[in-house]
């Protein structure tokens, strides 16, 4: 049964200013791997699908954490949720940073995944304690802050690993975290419990979705090096199926599932996770992509990139995924979803497909990475926008928490399979995939991006559906 809590007290400025102090510290470190993936290859002796799955963990872990923080801010209060979410983070961070092979740096980004439901409940903090006019505000600076700490950390993360040392990248913005933290815990109020129903959390569907996520991870990674395996592959592929109809069955069957399925039967619900997918496919491949092509030795077809030298390249695409946001809200708003998410696909396709058949200067890349990411923030937007407006004001969460774990499968089947086919494109013997390895990744991304356009004929023109 609910009950009717006193409202939470209200917050100043140094609050809202340790939130934002824990969203940029949490960007940062967030964002380090990306721009230094080919210096850790190299340090760890990582093959290219190995890579792909170091760049990944963190996002994953992230779609299974989220929803259930949601609930347990929902039931203890967002602060309590919040600092403990942050010691778990802050211990993922040092274990990364003291990593010694890639299986210790994995479980560090495992653990590091929890400041991915730290975001959301920062916005529910906001809310319970500040008037709405205000709250809208605070939101939308500790959003820019978690961006600006995004870039910080691209542009921050190659200097420190070359400078100091790939354990410097990882230690320094820990420790940020670790001191904003304690800002929150000391200037935050605690906000009381908003409910009291007794629903529990559904611990079996977390389990089975978890399975089903590493276990794709194992298939889509490790397929190619077991082809010549084939009990094992289809052991796996086995596996995969079982955990995936497992976590079907329960949580159509759950009376609080993690993951409400029976959403999807909503068009506009499911058609947003259908796009999602596919567009997060193709735009996995040039997050992937990009920077191996930026690292490939300047003697062959690259440019030998050094971490900061790839951060720096990767800082456009930043800035345009920055501006992505705000520009397709307003497009949602004038044109209607459809219209803002055929020109992103669209933009998308041209990127991918420029970066096959140019990629012989920096500025290629450069370009093609910007375009991607811009036309990811512009779909992305609008996906979110037309789905949490589609669905009833109670249904938001369930809705785009769909979307939300959509978003991150795509996103790691996208980089698996790049990364497979730079595995299964190096020549034997050799570090260095073929060129050809490069084109069929950016081709195969832009074909499964076109595809989503026939999914975005059926939209209805406006938000509402």
């Amino acid at each position: 049964m609910s009950t009717t809590h006193a409202p939470a007290p209200p917050i100043g400025k140094a609050a809202v200013g340790a939130l934002g102090a824990l969203a940029v510290s949490t960007g940062a470190l967030e964002s380090v791997v990306t721009p230094t993936l080919p210096l850790l290859q190299r340090e760890l002796d990582m093959s290219p699908a190995e890579g792909a799955l170091l760049s990944i963990v963190l996002l994953v872990t992230g779609a299974l954490i989220t929803p259930i923080a949601g609930k347990l801010g929902d039931r203890y209060g967002g602060k309590r949720v919040v600092v403990r979410l942050m010691a778990v983070v802050c211990a993922g961070g040092l274990v990364s940073a003291l990593a010694p092979n890639l299986p210790v740096l994995l479980l560090g980004q495992v653990l590091q995944g929890a400041m991915v439901g730290a975001l959301p409940l920062s916005f529910i903090l906001v809310r319970a304690h500040l008037p709405a006019g205000e709250s809208k505000v605070a939101i939308g600076v500790v959003s820019g802050l978690f961006v600006g700490g995004a870039m910080a950390g691209t542009l921050a993360a190659g200097p420190v690993a070359e400078g100091l040392s790939r354990h410097w990248m990882f230690a320094l913005p820990t420790f940020a975290v670790i001191g904003a933290t304690v800002l929150v815990h000391r200037l935050m109020p605690h906000d009381p419990p908003r409910r009291t129903d007794g629903a529990g959390i559904d611990w079996p569907g977390l389990v089975l979705l978890s399975g089903t996520l590493v276990t794709l991870m194992l298939v889509l990674g490790l397929g190619a090096d077991l082809v010549a395996q084939p009990l094992v592959l289809l052991g796996l592929v086995v596996l995969l199926a079982a955990f995936g109809t497992g976590w079907v069955a329960v949580e159509r069957r759950a009376a609080s599932p993690m993951v409400d399925l029976r959403m999807l039967t909503r068009p506009a619900v499911g058609k947003s996770c259908v796009l999602t997918f596919l567009i997060c496919v193709g735009t996995s491949a040039a997050t992937y992509l990009v920077p191996q092509l930026f690292a490939v030795p300047a003697d062959t077809y690259g440019f030998g990139a050094s971490a900061t030298e790839i951060g720096f390249f990767l800082l456009p695409g930043a800035l345009a995924a920055s501006l992505a946001g705000p520009i397709s809200g307003i497009g949602v708003r004038r044109l209607g979803s459809r219209a803002v998410v055929t020109a992103g696909v669209l933009l998308m396709a041209v990127g991918l497909l420029g970066l096959a058949a140019a990629h012989t200067e920096i500025w290629h890349l450069v370009v093609g990475k910007a375009l991607v990411a811009l036309a990811n923030g512009l779909c992305v937007t609008a996906m979110v926008t037309r789905t949490a407006t589609s669905v009833d004001l109670g249904d938001t969460g369930i809705a785009t928490g769909l979307v939300l774990v959509t978003r991150v499968i795509g996103f790691a089947v996208g980089v698996q399979v790049t990364g497979a086919i730079l595995t299964a494109g190096t020549p034997s013997g050799s570090k260095i995939p073929a060129e050809s390895a490069f084109v069929a990744g950016f081709v195969l991304a832009a074909a499964v991006t076109a595809l989503s356009l026939l999914v975005v004929r059926t939209m209805s023109k406006g938000v509402k559906e």
